[in-house]
Order: C-alpha cells, then structure tokens, then sequence
C-alpha cells in the first residue's frame, strides 16, 4: 500500500473497512433483539394490492451465524493479508511477492527444457522445430500486441520478415534489442531546413531517392536541403544502422509515405520505443525468442543483415 501519499488515506482506509465489517454486526444485534410478538399480526403494516402484507419475521439463525462467521473470518483474513490501509498483514503477503514467486517456480519448471538450447546456435534454433514452436509462445506474449502475430508490423512498428532493420538484423543485434530494448528519436529539421517551401521540396527528394512518386522539379530544388539530414542518413540516404537512421531508398516506410507524412516528420521529428525484456524474460528465453525473430526474415534462405 506505498501508493498513500500520506496518512491520511491510511487511516480512512482503515475506518470505512473495520467501520463496514462492525456496522454489519451491529445491525445483526439489533435484529437478534426483535422478539416476535405472539398476539401480534407480526407484519410491518405495508400493504399492497389491497391484501398483500409483509411478514416482519426475525432472520432465522442459521442465516445470522453465517453473517457472524464471515465477519470473522474477514477480521482474520485482514490480520493476516493487506487491507487496512498501509498495514502490511502479519503473514507479509504481497501481490509483487506472489509473482516474483511463481515467475521463478515456472523458470525453474521451465529450465530443463531451455537447456537444450543454450549450446545452439541461432541458425540451428531457427531449424529446431521445439524451438521455433515455444519462440512462438514467446513472441505471441511479448511482441505480438505491436509487431503483430505474423511479425509484420505496421505503422510505426517494424515489419520483421522483410530484412530491413533499423539497428542490424544479425542474430547479436536482435538479441540485444530484444535485451535492451530501443528509443528511436528524430529531432525536429524543420528549422535546420528553411521555409515551409523548403520542407516541401525535401520531402519530395526523399521520396525520389527510393523511385517513390514524386515532383521531379520540387526534388531537383530540395537536393541541396538534403544535407540536414546526411547527418544521420548519409548523404546517399541508405542510412546508418549504428544510429538507427533508416534507409531512406528502399521504399519502405515505418511513420507511412508521401509527401504530407514525410513533410510532417520533418516539422514534427518522432520518437519511439521499444522496451527491454531483459527484466521479463531469461537469458534463455532471450535466445530461443531472437532465434524465431531471426528466422522469420529468413524463411527463404536469404542472408539478411
């Protein structure tokens, strides 16, 4: 319960829980106190549909001992568990602890299994039907919900069959993306460039350079602005994978093509991310999921880099 910014929270925590579990016993008294009245009608005095009364009868026993049980067992269960606020229980039951607990009982189930693999190497994993089958699992888990589950991406997340990486598609580079993770930035060039005519002219350039359609005239007059870029890009526009620059002629395009989005990436610039798993997966795990990535891009026997 370390989310209370003060005591406060603590406390009111506390009242409205013990205060609800003591307010129904309370009411349980009360109602135990009502004796039925043998000379009496014993109904509450409502009637409806002219003939229709309600019995005012006391709640039976064995409905009342159930009342009591659970509140008792709901004074027990907050001594020993999390619940009145930033009490701890006395058991030290925590959700983080529960599972960090069950994640380390499935890696030791698991680690018999990832043994077999630790002295493979990549290419050989991505033949190893058993490899490929659990690197599935793991890529449906854990890269799926933005590389999609045939690993082809979309706008703003990398196709990874197609061979063009941003950062290095050998099996060293994709392990340590997937260990690491990435953060992808591209600064603002707007400014770098000159006027919005400028912009214009360059996005046009840009598309030229992988045959894309374009304004032949619009590109011969942005060529020059191109040198804000080659920074990054090189000054043929293939890239640079040290910097995560992407190749710019080879028509493929991450943020979507034309002229109003490459004019917008240039106003807007972009950052992206992509987390590290080292915290969530094994070194194992790690090796057997690089190997599926590895292998999707290379289905067909290409060498891609």
């Amino acid at each position: 319960m370390s989310d209370f910014v003060n005591n406060f929270w603590s406390i009111y925590v506390t009242a409205i829980t013990l205060g609800g579990i003591i307010g129904c016993l309370l009411l349980l008294y009360l109602t135990a106190r009502k004796k039925v009245v043998p000379s009496a009608d014993n109904t509450t005095g409502h009637v409806w549909d002219e003939d229709l009364r309600e019995l005012n009868n006391p709640m039976p026993k064995w409905w009342m001992w159930l009342f009591i049980i659970t509140s008792v067992f709901g004074f027990a269960y907050l001594a020993a568990y999390p619940g009145l606020g930033s009490f701890a229980g006395k058991l030290g039951w925590t959700q983080l602890g529960a599972y960090e607990n069950e994640m380390a009982k499935a890696r030791a189930d698991l680690e018999p299994l990832y043994a077999k693999f630790t002295s493979m190497s990549t290419e050989d994993m991505a033949k190893d039907p058993q490899a490929m089958a659990i690197g599935e699992r793991l890529f449906m888990n854990n890269c799926a919900q933005c590389h999609g589950s045939d690993a082809r991406g979309g706008k703003s997340f990398p196709n990874l069959t197609d061979g063009d990486w941003l950062h290095g598609g050998t099996p060293e580079k994709i392990r340590e993306t997937i260990t690491g993770g990435r953060i992808g930035i591209m600064p603002p060039m707007a400014a770098a460039v000159g006027t919005p005519d400028d912009v214009r002219n360059l996005s046009h350039y840009v598309l030229s350079l992988s045959g894309s359609p374009h304004d032949s005239l619009k590109a011969s007059l942005g060529k020059s602005k191109f040198t804000a870029c080659a920074a990054c890009h090189g000054m043929d526009g293939k890239g640079n994978q040290a910097l995560g620059a992407p190749n710019l002629t080879d028509d493929i395009w991450l943020h979507g093509w034309g002229e109003a989005a490459i004019t917008a990436m240039i106003n807007n610039g972009k950052h992206n991310e992509m987390p590290a798993q080292k915290d969530k997966l094994t070194e194992a795990q790690i090796a057997v999921l690089a190997s599926y990535v590895w292998g999707m891009s290379h289905k067909d026997g290409a060498v891609r880099q």
